[in-house]
């Protein structure tokens, strides 16, 4: 078994408006020195079998149209080790 971890981040371009909200908590709370947050989704994909070229191929594929806007949103597809 494998796991195939998708971040997908909004692109540099775009408003992060919970990312602005995020980084006014942090110092309403005490935490100094952010200068900025942006905010992400996070997928692990448990496969069957293998982590194979073609199984994360599939995954980039689907993460392409399914989990990511490409208009607005960039995204990366790595295997995580160890799993």
């Amino acid at each position: 078994m494998a796991r195939v971890v998708v971040d997908v981040m909004l692109k540099p371009e775009i408003l992060d408006p919970q990312g602005k909200a995020v980084q006014g908590a942090f110092s309403r709370l005490g935490f100094d020195g952010v200068a900025s947050v942006r905010q992400g989704k996070r997928f692990e994909i448990e496969l069957d079998g293998e982590a194979t070229p073609e199984a994360v191929a599939e995954i980039e594929r689907a993460a392409a149209t399914l989990l990511a806007n490409p208009v607005i949103e960039d995204f990366t597809v790595h295997v995580e080790a160890g799993v």
